[in-house]
């Protein structure tokens, strides 16, 4: 395993070292240290890698990632995990606002809770969140799963597509468009692969899903208080 200690070194040359390794892998496993809540920590990767950061990370930590299994043993700042393509990254702590923004696929799970706008348009990737989710999450989703195991401030899925809402705890209010379903067979089977990926234990029946009402697809003058 490399060691990479951020009071010695900087955030640019880490990055530097990280996507070297999509040219040559020579280093698969790499242990972070010292991160102090630095911004932009392991951005950008597009290589097998596992990452730990062991420390609270900053702004964007893992945005834009791809195939890369990162691991914040601590707490993420603002835009955790923004437009991922694939791979895995988990925060041992809490995530603030915007926790896996715009992100097209992988998987991103928070073992603690996330701030506001939690997925917002999210096109793609699966979210599990072991605690809550702040208000407006999962605003203008248009793919993917957002699991909440804890509750959901206001204005939940506002104005979003098809991305699958499954939340265990209370819902403060829905947004726009966003109504409660009916959970179906096939939803508890996508709902218990989700919590397995996740390494989560909790019953798939006591969750309730949510999705779009289809009315605010397209504009409609008949609508137009809605939005």
């Amino acid at each position: 395993m490399k060691t990479f200690d951020l009071a010695t070194s900087s955030i640019r040359e880490l990055n530097q070292a990280l996507h070297a390794q999509q040219t040559s892998l020579t280093e698969k496993e790499w242990r972070v240290t010292n991160s102090k809540g630095d911004h932009n920590i392991a951005v950008g990767l597009d290589a097998d890698l596992q990452v730990d950061i062991h420390g609270h990370a900053g702004y964007f930590c893992a945005g834009m990632n791809k195939t890369a299994s990162v691991t914040v043993h601590g707490n993420a700042g603002q835009g955790l995990a923004e437009n991922m393509m694939s791979g895995v990254v988990r925060v041992k702590g809490d995530a603030s606002q915007a926790a896996g923004a715009t992100a097209q696929g992988g998987l991103l799970v928070i073992e603690g809770n996330a701030g506001a706008r939690c997925g917002i348009s999210m096109k793609g990737v699966d979210i599990v969140v072991k605690g809550s989710v702040g208000h407006m999450s999962c605003f203008m989703g248009q793919s993917g799963s957002l699991v909440v195991c804890g509750d959901a401030g206001e204005a939940l899925g506002d104005s979003l597509y098809e991305v699958h809402i499954y939340v265990k705890g209370e819902v403060k209010s829905l947004g726009a468009d966003c109504i409660q379903k009916e959970m179906r067979p096939e939803h508890l089977e996508e709902l218990s692969g989700l919590l397995a990926k996740a390494g989560v234990d909790e019953d798939p029946a006591s969750f309730k899903r949510y999705g779009s009402a289809r009315q605010l697809y397209t504009f409609k003058v008949d609508n137009a208080s809605a939005y």
